[in-house]
């Protein structure tokens, strides 16, 4: 069996966590510097950590392999296919010509750009996050977003930087229930403990939204708004993290944040909201046309699609325009928060040991490892239950079989390069976590002792930086956060928390995430251009994170449970 060494190169932890990381330095420096395609980084990167596991580490080649194509499986399902149906069902209501429909009842809440990406991106993007996750609220609203007239570059920065402060609690708590279920800790600790740190980023997430989308005018204009939907989000993220449940604590908050919006524009609206819209659409056609990206999903209704007639905009059809959003919270309502449904679902995943791999491969603890076991969520699938909604959509909508057929191939085309992408940098995430060199790196920064505090979120950033999943950052290093806490004297429920926090702000820069933006925008192989707009903001918020930690491991101990 192979079993990882921490320090394989000269016996040095700091010289073997340096090699560890090479191919996430040569991943970053071929988006972030020689601005390759993302289709051709990851797969270079993979080769990097492929060099690195068997010439550094000693891993056998067939099981670095076999790593590899274990981790390109887990990237094209569920991750792949969870974005596949988001997008499909989007575009079910462009074919339908509901999305016009879509676009001037938005337009009935607030015509003003800046709000409404307080609304769409931050607010019914949490509400996304809380129940699907794993990349389908930055498919959704990143669309949403570019037939609001967003140009292709500030919509996808736009979404991708609101994916930050309800992603801890993603997916029905799930990061959070994976780390309780790996150290021991209640999770309701840990997420009351998560519940003091990343409201503080969600005060200041819409003011940093509304710069994104209009600079200083926008924040200097729509700043109560701004403040009204972070405060709001904050103190239910808060409350329901601490008081109430850690799996509904997103469905609350972003709910709460919404009503609050929609309440506060009762009393007061923004000025030049007609200008912004404008210089927006002009500036939407003048990247779009600069970037030489592909026609986005969505963007536009192609020619020959149904038309809306410009009429009075009843509630019937406003109704039917939220119609598929609207299914598809019931649906995941009911399949997260229905315990039958929920066992139902989770009772019918196919557990695969992965061939010539399972087995084999040891943890550095010596003991047999369980990440070589492929879970194949068949139908308890976010990405299947979005297939459902699609069905149910088309169904009300009289889309007929052979149309939404065709959307659904023309979708899966539109991905294609995606699907290389996320395929590979799953692969690269696999590879280097079965080899060691994930846990390298996370050992060699654990050696701070005090000051791993400050350095403790750093882990989760660099997780969730590799594989795109703050579950996944938790499934790698929250057992390290806690014997680290242990070994420093710390409180190793702060450890963890900070570990799941600081992964929050790492998801904005994963190359899969990037890669689902730049798709749902039509700036497929532009990832490079994502990358430096949000890096700058990823970091600003990591140190935000770090500073904060350590203060809560110190003389504001008392911001703490």
């Amino acid at each position: 069996m192979y079993r990882p060494d921490l320090s394989p190169v000269a016996d040095s932890l700091a010289l073997s966590a340096l090699v560890g990381a090479l191919p996430l330095l040569i991943l970053f420096a071929l988006l972030g510097g020689l601005r390759l395609k993302a289709h051709w980084s990851g797969p270079a990167a993979l080769g990097v950590s492929l060099v690195v596991a068997v010439w550094a580490y000693g891993m056998p080649v067939h099981l670095a392999l076999l790593a590899g194509t274990q981790g390109a499986a887990f990237g094209l399902f569920p991750i792949m296919w969870i974005v596949l149906a988001a997008l499909w069902v989007h575009q079910l209501t462009v074919t339908s010509g509901r999305f016009a429909d879509l676009r001037r009842a938005f337009n009935l809440v607030s015509d003003d750009p800046r709000v409404q990406a307080l609304i769409i991106a931050f607010c019914f993007g949490a509400l996304l996050e809380a129940l699907a996750g794993f990349g389908a609220p930055v498919a959704i609203t990143g669309v949403m977003l570019m037939a609001l007239g967003f140009s292709p570059v500030r919509a996808a920065v736009t979404v991708l930087v609101a994916n930050t402060a309800p992603v801890a609690f993603g997916a029905i708590g799930t990061p959070i229930i994976t780390a309780g279920s790996l150290t021991g800790i209640d999770p309701a600790d840990i997420g009351a403990c998560v519940g003091r740190q990343t409201p503080l980023l969600a005060l200041f997430v819409p003011l940093l939204l509304v710069a994104l989308v209009d600079g200083v005018r926008g924040v200097r204009q729509t700043w109560p708004a701004a403040l009204v939907c972070g405060g709001a989000f904050a103190v239910a993220q808060f409350a329901s993290s601490n008081y109430l449940s850690v799996e509904l604590t997103d469905i609350v908050a972003a709910l709460v944040a919404l009503g609050a919006v929609v309440a506060f524009l009762r009393f007061w609206r923004p000025v030049e909201g007609a200008r912004v819209r404008e210089d927006l659409r002009s500036a939407a056609v003048r990247e779009h046309r600069e970037a030489g990206g592909e026609q986005p999903l969505g963007a536009a209704e192609r020619p020959g699609a149904a038309e809306r007639p410009d009429g009075e905009l009843s509630r019937a059809r406003i109704g039917l325009a939220f119609l598929p959003y609207l299914v598809v919270i019931a649906v995941f309502s009911v399949a997260k928060l229905w315990d039958p449904a929920e066992t139902f679902l989770a009772g019918s995943d196919v557990r695969v040991p992965w061939p010539g791999l399972d087995g084999e491969v040891l943890t550095a603890s010596g003991e047999q490892s369980s990440a070589t076991v492929y879970v194949f969520p068949w139908l308890s699938s976010p990405g299947s239950l979005l297939v459902l909604c699609g069905v149910l959509v088309a169904a009300v909508y009289r889309v007929g079989a052979r149309d939404a057929v065709r959307e659904f191939v023309r979708t899966v085309v539109t991905l294609r390069w995606a699907l290389l992408t996320v395929g590979s940098v799953l692969a690269l995430a696999y590879v280097m976590n079965l080899s060691g060199q994930t846990i390298t790196i996370g050992t060699w920064i654990a050696g701070a002792g005090a000051a791993f505090a400050f350095l403790s979120p750093l882990l989760g950033w660099l997780g969730t930086a590799v594989t795109g999943s703050d579950t996944s950052a938790n499934a790698l290093f929250a057992t390290l956060q806690q014997t680290a806490a242990e070994r420093a004297g710390l409180d190793p429920t702060l450890l963890v928390a900070a570990n799941t926090s600081g992964g929050v702000v790492g998801k904005m820069i994963s190359p899969q995430n990037l890669t689902i933006a730049a798709t749902a925008v039509g700036l497929l192989g532009k990832e490079a251009v994502l990358f430096r707009k949000v890096v700058a903001w990823s970091l600003l918020l990591l140190l935000a994170v770090c500073l904060l930690v350590l203060l809560q491991s110190g003389v504001a101990a008392w911001l703490l449970p």
